[in-house]
């Protein structure tokens, strides 16, 4: 499941990325959805006037919990769906590419015709004219002869049967067999949702489905038209191309072949019908498409277009059109697919993806939620990509972590919130604040030298889950000097939450008061640490991201130039002596990974030497020795 949130003011969980399970209305700064899938946690912030508070809300996702087979049906035909109606839309995109402009030249040169003729013949009789009698006007000569020419009229006619047979195989093989497959997935997802009490809790809604494999009818219908509609146009420009092409061969007084010249009554008739149904000039056509004619019929319904069709098919005479309009109750029978003769291809294609949408975007997740307002600031706060607070979700104890810190009242203190992922169910230790009291070197063997740092002055930069057991921080000695003030440290939650002094540590306070107006009931425990820690030099760290998998921790600098990647294992001893003579006998200790970093004082002053120079990231990768030897 994938879970999306931010400040657009909705949180939105996907099946597979895909399909939409549920929305939450409200911001977020961080959010964590609970592996056992019963509760999602989130960190909103809400300004007004100014300010902005901070809430913590764990919201229940019982549903999911309960539903997930079917959860997990529902999404699986929706990415059907989804893909299928992609695969329609990349057919009806390949069916455009297939047309070619070239065939509305028929419809532009006739319509030049017109504008141009002094008679006041009418084109259609000029055409019958030199069927009947085989001979044309001046004028019409001059039409076929020297703008159509017999070259033009053999490319136009192999270009329309080319371009008409490629947009016919694409529907036969894509568009009709992908939308029959939709079809199917729709009558499934149908079947599912008359199952009412496994699918009706997920909100999945019958009616909704039918209207969409109704509208998927429609469409089908209108492809059915648009191959009827192809059929006839390449029967009709075949006929009327051959019987036009011998008439120019013969006012060029070319050889014509015997087997052109050959032409039956039936083919007369046949063209005859062609130039009737066809060659009629329309002027209120000229104002919506600047032609007289439209000839060519198959574009219009590849057009994406919300105008009726400039040529409707014919349904004059249709038996079956005027049994289903004569018939009030097979015009409302839902068994009969609706269908529109006046749109185009692209309008059903649309109407079927919005109703689509529609009957999918019905289930729903119910949800129910607690409330825990964190701290107010009267500054809103700044968003970033690494920033407090941090959600945690720990799999094997079924629990939500939540690390923060109250700017404002509380600096030097981490605060760790745990809620049970559900949430009727309540944890021992729910709120406890952590400050960091001594940081002591000692090797494994003996103690040879001791350095503390004992300023109880660290205040927490930043911090996130290493591991279920462990939390990565980086803090800041505020009394120490510069370059020698950050430090890495690997917090295990054993002596955070100690079975033995747990119920010293217990939160007085109430969960529904803000945390910062109640900063003296907040348990604080001060740790002190002989290893698991490490002083960063000559780097101005501010944030960490670590990952115990691979077992590496990731620091950056406070201006989002320098990286540092540490290969830790938090089963050795890792420490750092801070004396001179220490980091000398360190510094010729063999190292694993070893790249040249830039400390921020030099790159500063190579900046001001360099000022058209690119920013850069330098990264140095290092390897926590468990020792270091003197």
């Amino acid at each position: 499941i994938l879970v999306l949130g931010g400040s657009s003011g909705f949180i939105e969980l996907y099946a597979y990325g895909m399909f939409k399970i549920a929305r939450i209305v409200g911001t977020c700064l961080a959010l964590c959805l609970s592996s056992d899938l019963k509760s999602l946690s989130v960190v909103t912030e809400v300004s007004a006037g100014g300010a902005s508070e901070v809430s913590y809300f764990q919201l229940e996702t019982n549903l999911l919990y309960s539903f997930l087979p079917e959860v997990t049906r529902m999404a699986r035909k929706f990415t059907h769906i989804s893909a299928l109606l992609q695969y329609i839309n990349l057919s009806l995109t390949c069916m455009c590419e297939a047309w070619e402009e070239i065939l509305m030249q028929m419809d532009s040169r006739l319509t030049k015709f017109v504008q141009e003729k002094s008679t006041t013949t009418s084109v259609q009789d000029e055409f019958m004219h030199l069927l009947l009698w085989g001979k044309a006007s001046a004028e019409l000569q001059t039409l076929l002869m020297n703008q159509l020419t017999v070259k033009g009229l053999k490319k136009l006619g192999q270009s329309i049967e080319s371009s008409y047979s490629s947009i016919q195989k694409l529907v036969i093989s894509h568009l009709q067999s992908g939308s029959e497959s939709l079809l199917y997935h729709l009558s499934e997802l149908k079947g599912m949702a008359s199952w009412k009490q496994k699918y009706e809790p997920l909100g999945l809604d019958a009616t909704g489905i039918e209207d969409a494999i109704t509208a998927v009818g429609s469409f089908i219908l209108k492809a059915n038209e648009l191959l009827q509609v192809i059929d006839s146009s390449m029967k009709n420009f075949k006929a009327f191309f051959r019987w036009l092409y011998v008439a120019m061969l013969r006012m060029t007084e070319d050889h014509v072949l015997p087997e052109l010249n050959k032409m039956t009554q039936k083919d007369i008739t046949f063209v005859a019908e062609f130039l009737t149904e066809h060659f009629n000039e329309a002027p209120d056509l000229y104002n919506r498409k600047g032609k007289y004619f439209n000839v060519e019929k198959v574009g219009q319904y590849l057009k994406d277009e919300d105008d009726d069709l400039v040529s409707p098919p014919n349904t004059e005479g249709n038996q079956w059109y005027d049994f289903l309009q004569n018939s009030n109750h097979l015009k409302e029978s839902p068994l009969l697919f609706p269908y529109y003769p006046r749109k185009s291809l692209h309008f059903v294609k649309r109407r079927m993806e919005n109703i689509i949408d529609l009957c999918l975007q019905k289930p729903a997740v119910s949800v129910k939620k607690k409330c825990m307002p964190l701290w107010k600031s009267e500054t809103e706060c700044t968003r970033r990509l690494f920033k407090f607070p941090f959600l945690w979700n720990n799999k094997t104890s079924n629990l939500h972590y939540l690390l923060f810190t109250i700017l404002e009242d509380s600096l030097y203190k981490m605060c760790i919130l745990r809620r049970h992922t559900d949430i009727s169910q309540s944890v021992s230790n729910g709120l406890i604040a952590i400050k960091f009291g001594s940081f002591t070197y000692a090797t494994t063997e003996k103690v040879r030298r001791r350095t503390s740092f004992t300023s109880s002055a660290y205040s927490c930069l930043d911090a996130q889950f290493y591991d279920d057991e462990t939390v990565t921080v980086v803090l800041k000695d505020t009394v120490g000097r510069e370059g020698r003030d950050r430090l890495l440290v690997q917090l295990p939650l054993s002596s955070v939450y100690n079975s033995e002094d747990a119920a010293e540590y217990q939160f007085s306070g109430a969960y529904s008061t803000r945390l910062d107006e109640q900063c003296s009931a907040i348990p604080t425990r001060t740790m002190h640490f002989e290893k698991h820690w490490r002083l960063l030099e000559s780097m101005k760290a501010q944030y960490v991201a670590g990952n115990g998998f691979r077992k590496v921790s990731c620091v950056l600098s406070s201006n989002l130039r320098h990286v540092r990647v540490f290969e830790m294992d938090i089963d050795d001893e890792w420490e750092l002596d801070e004396s001179s003579d220490e980091e000398e006998e360190a510094s010729n200790k063999p190292v694993k990974i070893k790249e040249e970093v830039l400390s921020e004082p030099e790159a500063e002053s190579q900046q001001a030497g360099a000022a058209a120079a690119a920013p850069q990231v330098v990264i140095k990768v290092e390897k926590l020795d468990p020792e270091l030897d003197s």
